[in-house]
């Protein structure tokens, strides 16, 4: 799925989007099984058809859907916007014009629909909007040839009743609300004829669907302004509201609808707006307070537009989530469309990405992760004593435990990253209070470390293959992605080079917190030892002298895994390599065989194992080169990191301000266009805060 027009259209705000197609429509058929569309809140699909018809034909798309992305302060945000006419000939001028505007705030879709005469005379016209709520989980809908049993599972249509002259009917739950079983001539229910405005008992207000599995309960309501005139059964499980209207010469009508969502064990939220531009206003705010905290840079106008475009979609993709005491937090969720929540490795890269400008996402992130920090053992999650999460989920399988993400653990690096961005905010803020709060739980977190993460028994942290969750547990998670240099995978457990780095950094930071703030001398001095000797375990260890270069990892017999990978990059930025070892690391990571012009590959090419459109074998990862650019930065390569601000600046540009989540490997001589890379986040928070890591690599914030 993407967000420039490519399939479908995105609309994103907190925890809710929408995929929308080039008229606005929702057909509830994906057109690959990689993106599907719908109103999905929560990990479900809380909106699988909707469907508009003017006179019982679907209108002809004259201007496809277009998203306002609020790229300046105080710009409208995450609008959607077509124009529909009837199908005709040039011959035969269009009857009509349909203006179309949809927006989402969390838990709810608004839509306006304006429907303009063209012609002298008066006109009436026969609006439908066909609705259906499938509340699909995500996961159901990957594609993955994977199916799930949902026993007892029961779905509900329910007509919404408008109030009478007695204050009988309206919204359900409301004062005076009803809901009632779908009846009535031609299997619906019809308002009694009469103008618009008029009370009348037991009137229409729109319908509301409801899905039920033991104590899981979800529904979704559809409401209108006007009302309804009816609201009529399709054959399907969908239903079909109808309006009769009655246009003047050249005249309009308008009709106001809202789609709101009630995820089971959601909060309950206040009534969502009744227009688009009302919807707009806190995402907008939002954003406006992002640019304010950020100086953009006025000699690089387009990093300054990729800033930009990167800071908005940062605001959209903020999630709700609690910390240790339960207080409210809004935290960065890792991207949609499959991943709308919090990821834990996803939300603190992003975090140490922004540090410098929204140290905010530092806060609340770190304190939402300490309070779904495992404190106990549980197989089935990954769950170990101070490790961190590595994936929280709402949706109904996660529920029942079909699949293992309601609270996931199985992350290596998520932990020690946990540690070094509680170091580095304090440090960077001075604001040593989080530091203070959250010390059981990092030390919780260095305990794991040296305990179950094998830094005290194997001298490195170590992962494992997890059947019910990815095949890697470091940031390149896919099957394969750890391999020699011919393709051959890792045998056995692997330690993964990227973490290591991660730990010795936790472990530096950690010691400093132990002495500067917690006023504990002597658990700084043993994890200065336990850094130190880790970074010296590694340079003998992990060092491939014919290369001059790291193993991607070592194996379960600590044999090299030869692969030539960017995850070398991620040991400048945590400062495990010697000056000399960095310095030459550095310069490597800019040989043609890894710099494509448009990044730096994660497999560099040439090797057996790369292909330029795998995942993690030759493609290239924009969040993955803005930490080689902040590490190119520290070992004093400020060249080489401006090289790579550049090209990741000129992918951007590439997009329209936006960079993908992830590019093909060709190089930029043989393709002056960036290619896409198939499968990806259309928007992604990593990636979003990439510009400003580069700001911060390039400059001094």
């Amino acid at each position: 799925m993407t967000g420039d027009g490519r399939q479908h259209q995105l609309l994103v705000h907190g925890t809710t989007f929408a995929a929308v197609g080039a008229g606005g429509d929702i057909r509830g058929v994906p057109s690959s099984a990689e993106q599907p569309d719908g109103l999905f809140v929560r990990d479900a699909r809380h909106l699988s058809r909707w469907q508009l018809t003017v006179d019982g034909a679907v209108p002809e798309v004259l201007t496809p859907v277009t998203v306002d992305a609020g790229g300046g302060a105080g710009a409208e945000a995450e609008v959607a916007r077509c124009v529909l006419v009837p199908r005709g000939e040039r011959q035969e001028p269009p009857a009509y014009t349909l203006f179309r505007e949809q927006a989402v705030v969390d838990g709810a879709l608004v839509e306006a629909l304006r429907i303009v005469s063209n012609r002298p005379v008066p006109t009436t016209l026969r609006l439908a909007l066909t609705a259906d709520a499938d509340f699909a989980d995500q996961f159901e809908l990957r594609g993955d040839h994977r199916t799930y049993t949902k026993t007892g599972a029961v779905r509900s249509r329910r007509v919404i009743t408008a109030p009478g002259p007695d204050g009988g009917g309206g919204r359900p739950g409301g004062p005076g609300g009803g809901v009632r079983e779908l009846v009535g001539a031609r299997g619906g229910v019809r308002r009694p004829p009469g103008a618009y405005g008029q009370t009348r008992p037991e009137g229409v207000a729109g319908v509301e669907f409801g899905y039920r599995r033991g104590d899981w309960l979800a529904r979704t309501a559809v409401t209108a302004e006007p009302a309804p005139d009816a609201v009529e059964e399709t054959g399907t499980g969908a239903r079909r509201l109808v309006w009769t209207l009655d246009l003047a010469a050249h005249g309009s009508a308008e009709v106001a609808l809202t789609v709101t969502a009630r995820p089971h064990g959601a909060p309950s939220r206040p009534a969502p707006p009744r227009s688009p531009a009302a919807a707009l206003r806190p995402l907008a705010e939002q954003k406006s307070a992002f640019l304010a905290a950020v100086p953009l840079p006025a000699d690089w106008p387009e990093l300054s537009a990729a800033c930009t475009r990167g800071l908005a979609d940062l605001a959209s993709l903020q999630v709700p989530a609690h910390g240790p005491d339960g207080e409210e937090l809004s935290v960065p969720a890792a991207g949609v469309p499959w991943h709308l929540t919090l990821l834990g490795r996803d939300a603190l890269l992003t975090s140490l990405f922004a540090l410098p400008y929204l140290p905010c996402l530092a806060s609340a992130t770190l304190s939402a992760l300490a309070a779904t920090q495992a404190s106990e053992h549980a197989e089935d999650s990954a769950a170990q004593p101070g490790k961190i999460v590595h994936e929280v989920r709402h949706g109904e399988l996660a529920h029942f435990g079909q699949v293992p993400f309601r609270r996931y653990y199985g992350s290596v690096d998520a932990t020690p990253l946990f540690l070094v961005l509680l170091g580095a905010y304090t440090e960077r803020t001075g604001d040593t209070a989080a530091a203070r709060r959250l010390q059981p739980h990092a030390r919780a977190a260095v305990g794991w470390m040296l305990d179950h993460g094998g830094l005290g028994s194997h001298g490195y942290l170590v992962h494992r293959a997890d059947g019910g969750g990815p095949a890697n547990q470091n940031w390149k998670d896919s099957p394969g992605a750890i391999c020699g240099a011919d393709g051959t995978r890792a045998p056995g457990p692997v330690l993964a080079a990227g973490a290591q780095g991660y730990a010795y950094d936790a472990l530096r930071r950690t010691a400093w917190l132990a002495g500067a703030v917690w006023d504990d001398a002597v658990y700084a001095d043993r994890l200065e030892r336990v850094a130190a000797g880790l970074r010296e375990r590694f340079q003998r260890d992990f060092w491939m002298a014919a290369q001059e270069f790291p193993a991607l990892a070592l194996d379960g017999d600590g044999g090299q895994v030869d692969a030539l990978a960017s995850d070398a990059g991620h040991l400048l930025w945590s400062g495990l390599l010697d000056k000399e070892y960095g310095e030459a690391v550095g310069r490597r990571l800019l040989g043609p065989d890894f710099f494509s012009g448009w990044g730096v590959r994660t497999l560099a090419a040439g090797q057996g194992a790369y292909h330029p459109l795998s995942c993690h074998r030759g493609s290239v990862w924009p969040h993955d080169n803005a930490l080689i650019a902040l590490g190119l930065a520290r070992y004093g390569l400020h060249d080489e990191a401006r090289v790579v601000a550049r090209a990741l600046v000129d992918a951007a540009g590439a997009s329209q301000g936006r960079l993908p989540e992830v590019l093909a490997g060709y190089t930029r001589t043989a393709h002056p266009t960036p290619v896409p890379y198939p499968h990806v986040c259309a928007r992604e928070s990593r990636t979003s805060a990439t510009p400003l890591a580069l700001l911060t690599a390039v400059g001094t914030p």
